[in-house]
């Protein structure tokens, strides 16, 4: 059909990723450097992106294009319908950490090690500008609690997502191999918890490594309740049962 739709100039694109953060629906992309329409079909021609970019370089055209479809857009974005308000929780950002300012007499306080916002596999996108070029993280919920340090022996330095595959009513394989087929990741590491319930995770990633088509680096670190580091080695490719 003939219809509206957006236009990225490559050459004003300063590869910011504003236009990314800025289309709720995942329409843009960041490859290589530039901002990037993923799909026609995700795109609902309203234009949020243009106002968010710096460099102007986006614009409307009226071309042939397959219709704007929500019900795509919401199983790409993990089969979530949106709030009617938008979630500010589920807005993707960047985090810059500074060490904290620690009062006469006060306790140091250690920094965070988060890199961005949302850190949840089901809020994620699976276009977020903060993917390109990551090593990632996807950790256990309870990771965290148990292991001490972990910021700086499993955070620093990374992208990290959280899940859970007991009470979690969903399979990240597929969302997790999309992100890892748009984006040039460069290493995933799984911190996962010695419980049998806690294999689901790795046996996600691990489809999801088989599943997107590239060689990717992949480790899982299994944690026990106590917060010990009981076996850390290469991540298997899991092939389907």
């Amino acid at each position: 059909m003939l219809r509206k739709i957006i236009r990225i100039d490559e050459e004003k694109c300063d590869g910011c990723g504003a236009c990314v953060d800025a289309c709720h629906e995942g329409a843009i992309v960041m490859r290589q450097g530039k901002a990037a329409l993923l799909r026609d079909d995700y795109c609902d021609g309203l234009g949020a992106c243009l106002p968010a970019c710096p460099a102007d370089a986006i614009s409307f055209e009226e071309r042939e294009a397959l219709p704007f479809d929500e019900a795509a857009v919401q199983a790409a974005r993990g089969r979530q319908a949106p709030l009617p308000c938008g979630c500010p929780g589920s807005h993707t950002r960047l985090l810059s950490r500074e060490e904290f300012a620690v009062s006469a007499g006060a306790p140091p306080v250690l920094s965070s090690e988060l890199r961005q916002w949302p850190v949840q596999i089901t809020l994620a996108p699976v276009n977020a500008a903060f993917f390109a070029g990551a090593e990632l993280l996807i950790a256990a919920d309870c990771a965290a609690y148990a292991h001490g340090n972990f910021h700086a022996e499993f955070m620093r330095g990374r992208v990290t997502l959280i899940a859970c595959p007991k009470l979690d009513a969903t399979d990240y394989r597929e969302k997790l191999a999309e992100i890892f087929r748009l984006h040039a990741i460069r290493s995933v590491m799984v911190a996962r918890m010695s419980v049998p319930c806690c294999g689901g995770l790795e046996q996600a990633v691990g489809g999801a490594l088989r599943d997107c088509g590239k060689r990717i680096p992949g480790e899982c670190a299994v944690l026990s309740t106590e917060g010990a580091v009981l076996e850390r080695g290469a991540l298997r490719l899991i092939a389907d049962a």
